[in-house]
């Protein structure tokens, strides 16, 4: 069986070489980069099943280096960070990023937040495919590419993003409480209060015409959210 890969990017070595030694120990593959050029260069021509992503880097800093990856791929990135302010995790969040983990981080969490990413990604293709495609008037999801296409156009979402269509695709008209979305597509408790919000807000701005007056993705106020049957 293939091992997991993972690549960790952060301009301080020692940081890079000792969660290094906290993955390879609990059996992943490391790939190590000092920089977000490093970083790309290294997507690009290796098989990377997740990132970790320091922010604060010279010549490309991490959010910029993420929005240069969601260009074209949606490995999970978990950024790292000196900063705690909530703005820095919304913004993180807002770029593409899964997770957030705050320096200094206790090693064990950071792998324990590795290994829940990666069940989530590994485990995308596992959901029941009793049909390959859900569709809901012009809004499209393949199952099995994980892809998502609006009125014939294709639209690129991340992994969390797709999970959180993709479950409430998968009942459309129910509604799903805050809680409900952290249980079935974080399946734990470590994500910020304000995630799920950032997260609707993200997919809405790609899948709806006019985010402000949205077609699918619909927020029942004090509830929760729903993917709405019909016009």
């Amino acid at each position: 069986m293939e091992k997991l890969k993972v690549l960790v990017v952060d301009d301080d070595r020692e940081i890079v070489d000792s969660i290094a030694i906290f993955l390879r120990a609990d059996g992943y593959e490391i790939e190590k980069a000092y920089n977000g050029l490093e970083a790309l260069d290294i997507v690009m021509t290796h098989t990377i099943h997740l990132i970790i992503l320091d922010i604060m880097m010279p010549e490309l800093d991490g959010i910029k280096t993420l929005l240069k990856l969601r260009e074209s791929r949606n490995i999970p990135v978990i950024l790292l960070s000196a900063k705690s302010e909530d703005a820095d995790k919304i913004l993180g969040l807002t770029a593409g990023a899964d997770d957030y983990v705050t320096k200094p981080f206790n090693p064990s969490e950071l792998v324990a937040r590795v290994k829940s990413q990666l069940r989530r990604y590994t485990q995308l293709g596992a959901m029941q495919k009793t049909a390959a495609q859900i569709v809901i008037r012009g809004l499209a999801l393949d199952t099995e590419s994980k892809s998502v296409m609006v009125d014939g156009e294709a639209v690129r979402l991340t992994p969390l993003e797709y999970k959180i269509l993709e479950l409430l695709c998968r009942h459309p008209g129910k509604v799903f409480s805050t809680e409900e979305i952290y249980r079935q597509v974080w399946n734990d408790d470590i994500v910020s209060d304000n995630a799920i919000a950032v997260h609707v807000r993200h997919i809405r701005e790609k899948i709806e015409i006019n985010p402000k007056e949205p077609r699918y993705l619909k927020v029942v106020w004090g509830v929760g959210y729903k993917i709405e049957r019909s016009e």
